[in-house]
């Protein structure tokens, strides 16, 4: 029987891990994940057959040994058209690597919590991303940097009622400010660490809406295991 194919999967931080995308993706295919706290970043010759970009606390423009060496890897990716998720951080990576901005400490302010996003013309179609855009489901999100400006050719697919720029996709690399990879339990822990309080009070939020947020952020894991089956 044939392998799987393998890809890299880039944690910032530890309390920001792949969590529910872990099960997810490992429907069909091999994960290595590299811890970059602890590790270097990998070279293109050894990331497999695509590449995954979390999300941390720390901003795109932080002077950290391995914020640069990451952008050039997704430059790398996205030059051999090797899939590419970029997810909270990791979008704002993806978009500055590729030729966008990211506004850091954004003045609109934070958006923590459920969100609906506005799903606009050609996020249906999307492969990795149709399921969701055509679902309606409210998203997770945790962030206080945005992309304000996309890299040219991208195609913004979702916006928020604060924030353009949720989603795009340039060619084989999909970016999304939100955290699909994140549980009820998981957004309950940043919060407590972020706001020093035991109030459930995102935990409460999170859970009332998991039934529609859930399958939805699952199909954005299945898509990206299409689109590299189908590029491997």
């Amino acid at each position: 029987m044939a392998k799987k194919p393998r890809i890299t999967v880039l944690q910032p931080e530890a309390d920001v891990p792949l969590e529910r995308f872990d099960a997810w993706l490992r429907e069909g295919l091999r994960l290595t994940i590299i811890d970059l706290a602890t590790k270097d970043v990998p070279n293109l010759e050894t990331i497999g057959d695509g590449l995954v970009v979390l999300g941390g606390r720390m901003g795109v423009h932080d002077d950290i040994r391995w914020i640069g060496e990451v952008k050039d890897l997704i430059a790398d990716a996205h030059a051999i058209d090797l899939p590419i998720l970029g997810i909270c951080l990791g979008h704002q990576l993806l978009a500055e690597a590729l030729g966008g901005q990211v506004s850091v400490a954004d003045e609109r302010g934070p958006e923590d919590g459920p969100v609906t996003l506005e799903w606009l013309p050609g996020a249906e179609e999307d492969p990795v991303l149709g399921a969701i855009a055509a679902s309606g489901a409210p998203v997770p999100m945790s962030h206080h940097d945005a992309v304000t400006e996309l890299p040219e050719g991208a195609t913004e697919l979702a916006r928020s009622q604060t924030y353009p720029n949720q989603a795009f996709r340039l060619g084989s690399a999909v970016g999304v400010q939100f955290d699909p990879e994140a549980s009820p339990e998981l957004m309950q822990y940043w919060w407590t660490k972020e706001h020093r309080t035991k109030a459930t009070t995102m935990l409460d939020r999170m859970r009332a809406g998991n039934d529609r947020t859930e399958p939805a952020c699952r199909s954005i894991a299945q898509g990206f295991i299409t689109e590299v089956l189908g590029n491997a």
